[in-house]
């Protein structure tokens, strides 16, 4: 049943493009404060090459637990992978690259379509041109974190056993699908991007989202949650602000509780934790330390 599903869901999000092989090439490899960083340019999709990070610590040795790092959006189309070096506005410091890494793990992050290095059509643009191609964005950028896992696995480096994803907003929606698209993500974290889009309907706030995540048909064959539960009964985290206005609170706790249901069902009630906190559209104190303890716990 779980096989179908994931089908369907595949079919909703547009045709896939593939690289005939896996490639990567290092543009460049430097020793920054505590750790090795790797500038990549993979071949994920055959349609254009993907610009990437790789860290891992300077003292590693052997294969490494390796986190997924998907930038957040915010309208910052020159930030993309950036944002792995070096915090938004709305993200705690240290940075992400120095807090994984001084975990002992290593972490990889690509610009997503439109971003950074990536940039040379609007938004507006790709979303447009992939439907007519029978493509959908979002579908799109997950099918490059999708190849990316398959690069991931190629590494000498990486414990490909022990792979997890974290992001805000437009990330942590990203962590979320990616955990439920793919049984070899371990571990999941998602920041700001608990979206129950029934309840931003209600609340009338589509515009609060950009076109790249809406799926032509998604709600006539499935639910948020129906994908969330996709992920159990892995270990999963999901921090939101109370005050969050992209991620209505109703649909935050609703989906915290019927989850908390389905780990249970699951005989898994530890791997899921849902927290509604102080804050906003952002990263606290609070949630960085949350998210670090459950990485350590689960990874």
């Amino acid at each position: 049943m779980k096989d179908k599903r994931l089908r369907q869901l595949f079919a909703l999000l547009g045709d896939r493009s593939k690289p005939k092989a896996l490639s990567a090439q290092v543009i460049n490899r430097e020793e920054q404060n505590g750790y090795l960083l790797e500038s990549l340019l993979l071949d994920l999709n055959g349609l254009e090459k993907v610009p990437a990070y790789f860290a891992k610590p300077l003292d590693a040795d052997g294969v490494l637990p390796t986190v997924i790092f998907n930038h957040s959006h915010g309208g910052n189309f020159e930030q993309g992978k950036e944002e792995l070096l070096r915090s938004s506005s709305y993200l705690q410091n240290p940075s992400f690259v120095a807090e994984l890494t001084g975990l002992g793990y290593a972490v990889c992050s690509i610009d997503m379509w439109g971003f950074n290095e990536r940039k040379g059509k609007q938004e507006s643009e790709l979303v447009k041109e992939m439907l007519l191609n029978g493509q959908t964005l979002w579908g799109m950028r997950l099918f490059d974190s999708l190849s990316l896992l398959d690069y991931l696995e190629t590494r000498p480096d990486v414990d490909s056993t022990r792979l997890a994803t974290i992001g805000m907003s437009m990330g942590g929606l990203m962590s979320w699908w990616l955990a439920a698209l793919d049984e070899r993500i371990k571990v999941s974290v998602d920041i700001a991007g608990q979206v129950h889009i029934e309840s931003l309907i209600k609340k009338r706030g589509l515009d609060h989202h950009g076109f790249y995540y809406y799926v032509p048909g998604f709600l006539k064959h499935f639910s948020t949650l129906a994908v969330q539960e996709l992920i159990a009964p892995k270990p999963r985290l999901s921090l939101a602000g109370k005050d969050d206005r992209m991620c209505p609170i109703e649909g935050v706790q609703y989906l915290n509780t019927q989850l908390q249901k389905t780990y249970t069902n699951q005989h898994a009630p530890q791997n899921f934790e849902g927290f509604v906190l102080t804050g906003g559209h952002q990263e606290t104190r609070e949630m960085r330390a949350l998210w670090k303890k459950f990485l350590v716990k689960h990874l």
